[in-house]
């Protein structure tokens, strides 16, 4: 699984990478966490709000820290 925190590297940013870290040594799942902070690369992919997190390509949170409970769900 690949989980993308996309966003400039804001508080907010760092909080939902640090959040979805936690859920997952928390559930004992591995993925691949990868920061992407390009604003070219983040609007290329449609992106209007950040932070944003995409799952294997597929954007499952947008311009909001999601609680421990979304993080669980997503995965």
């Amino acid at each position: 699984m690949k989980i993308e925190v996309l966003g400039s590297g804001c508080a907010k940013c760092l909080k939902v990478a640090k959040a979805i870290e936690d859920v997952l040594n928390k559930e004992g799942k591995e993925a691949e966490l990868v920061k992407v902070t390009d604003i070219s690369e983040i609007t290329d992919r449609g992106i209007m709000m950040t932070p944003a997190v995409m799952i294997d390509g597929k954007l499952v949170s947008q311009g909001k820290v999601p609680n421990e409970e979304e993080i669980k769900n997503w995965l």
